[in-house]
């Protein structure tokens, strides 16, 4: 049997669907539900290709965290840049890109979730909070000179981007799109319905 015919007809699964398959299913179904012959099952793949790429789901969970936190902080910063707009616009932009999607928000808040009984990953959510926020200082540090005022301000905003998803209250003749507008507006400090 020739070793070129054995290699022609075995096509492998790129590494980045690993990855991505992973993050789906992080989403889904949290860091329990990540697992080699799960996933290999939904791909409709063996499972030996994996190991050709990873030494072990350990290091499929690090490979998969590093993409969260390039899409989610890394792409996210470069989108906003590259779009431009003034600083209010581009915290906006920012927010929008990371907590309004069908992609990143489910993964956000599974990371949150697996951080909360995992030290290492709560350690990777950490630095990633901490670039957005830096990001939302610099943003609000350009209409606001009190660094204490500037400090509430980014941290409201972060809560309510986070938080609003786990908010089940009504609004008393509102719908939450126009309560969520009005708080950026606060926070932001803009003119109503800008």
């Amino acid at each position: 049997m020739s070793e070129v015919g054995h290699i022609v007809g075995t096509a492998r699964t790129p590494r980045d669907t690993w990855v991505e398959e992973g993050l789906r299913a992080l989403a889904d179904r949290g860091p329990d539900a990540v697992r080699v012959e799960a996933l290999a099952k939904r791909l409709g793949v063996t499972k030996g290709g994996f190991y050709g790429y990873f030494a072990d789901r350990d290091a499929l969970l690090e490979a998969m965290l590093d993409a969260w936190e390039q899409e989610s902080t890394g792409e996210v910063i470069d989108r906003v840049e590259r779009e431009g707009g003034d600083p209010k616009t581009k915290a906006q932009r920012a927010g929008m890109l990371t907590f309004s999607s069908d992609r990143l928000l489910p993964i956000d808040l599974a990371v949150r979730d697996w951080a909360r009984r995992d030290e290492a990953v709560a350690e990777r959510l950490r630095r990633v909070d901490n670039r957005r926020m830096d990001l939302l200082r610099k943003m609000i540090g350009t209409f606001c000179s009190d660094p204490d005022e500037v400090e509430a301000r980014s941290l409201i905003a972060f809560c309510v981007a986070i938080g609003h998803h786990s908010l089940a209250a009504d609004h008393e003749g509102r719908t939450r799109a126009e309560v969520l507008a009005r708080a950026g507006d606060l926070i932001l400090n803009r003119t109503s319905g800008r």
